[in-house]
């Protein structure tokens, strides 16, 4: 296309879910409902982590680290998307949308690397348990986490670049619930070839990677499981992986599907609904899973409800 014909936009236009009134109100208490639950739970479980002495260990430390990621990344998608469903103009601007693209891809990517992490601290629990201590240091567990901040964040930060650089011309409709990625670059008005590479390439080294380490982790994990005799011993190491291992399942699952390969990405519908479950269910549900699945952190609860008990009793008399 001729570079007069190229021009730059100042806003975009999110079309979202529905353009049905009704439906947009229900869909706006659904998520609104959903994205409280969101930020209480998980504010909950670094609290109760704080809290308890018990459970500073590695595994929350990264579980913190996790709460925290799954909070930010529902708040740098549904609030935004909160306001639209309730305005008739669902405008974004350029800034704001690019902002939004940052922080979300970084989140997500910072996600990724940190569920790798944690595999590996399983691996170390279950396969070494006798110089887990040892292993796992505090300053490993740091480094381990800060690489993961650092790696999302570059990673995000060379891919809003790239895609914002790109000349949209007049077309400023994204068919999405969210700035994402994948719906702006098709916005532009020139061959996107090279973004798309760029896209595959990073989703290669932050997320196949990542996956490829939880895999090798986990192979590691169920040899060793198998070699215990007894069958307690079994159950009880299986269960100390059982949260993450879910995690894990839910996580890399649809995003894998989504990114790898561009070109033959799913429809536009199924694109929304998988960032809806992503921005909206996923942040729910991993403070449900470590939760109910979790003895620790199930003990952890009973005890901080028995001492508020304690306290509310006493200021009753």
């Amino acid at each position: 296309m001729d570079t007069e014909n190229q021009t730059w936009v100042r806003e975009f236009i999110l079309l979202g879910l529905s353009s049905d009134w009704d439906t947009q109100v229900s869909l706006f208490v659904l998520f609104l409902i959903m994205y409280m639950v969101t930020v209480l739970g998980n504010f909950l479980i670094i609290l109760l982590i704080r809290l308890d002495s018990r459970l500073h260990t590695p595994m929350y430390f990264f579980l913190t680290n996790l709460s925290l990621v799954d909070v930010s990344y529902a708040t740098s998608i549904v609030p935004q998307m909160l306001a639209h469903l309730l305005e008739a103009h669902k405008a974004i601007p350029f800034v704001s949308c690019a902002a939004q693209l940052f922080f979300s891809l970084g989140l997500g990517g910072i996600e990724f690397v940190l569920l790798a992490v944690m595999a590996y601290d399983r691996y170390v629990a279950v396969c070494d348990p006798l110089r887990y201590s040892v292993i796992m240091h505090g300053g490993l567990c740091t480094r381990l986490a800060i690489t993961s901040w650092v790696s999302g964040s570059m990673n995000s930060l060379m891919q809003t670049v790239i895609t914002f650089q790109l000349p949209m011309c007049t077309n400023k409709y994204i068919d999405h619930i969210s700035c994402e990625i994948l719906a702006v670059i098709r916005l532009a008005c020139v061959d996107i070839s090279s973004n798309e590479i760029a896209i595959m390439v990073s989703s290669i080294v932050l997320l196949m990677t990542p996956f490829c380490l939880v895999l090798l982790s986990y192979i590691q994990i169920i040899s060793t499981i198998l070699k215990i005799q007894s069958t307690e011993g079994r159950k009880k190491a299986f269960h100390t992986c059982a949260s993450h291992l879910t995690v894990v399942v839910l996580c890399y699952g649809m995003t894998i599907f989504t990114y790898i390969q561009p070109r033959s990405s799913p429809s536009v519908l199924q694109e929304k609904l998988i960032s809806v479950f992503y921005a909206i269910l996923m942040p729910v549900l991993n403070p449900m899973i470590y939760s109910v699945r979790n003895k620790e952190v199930k003990g952890a609860w009973q005890k901080l409800l028995g001492q508020l008990s304690g306290i509310t009793s006493k200021l009753a008399t």
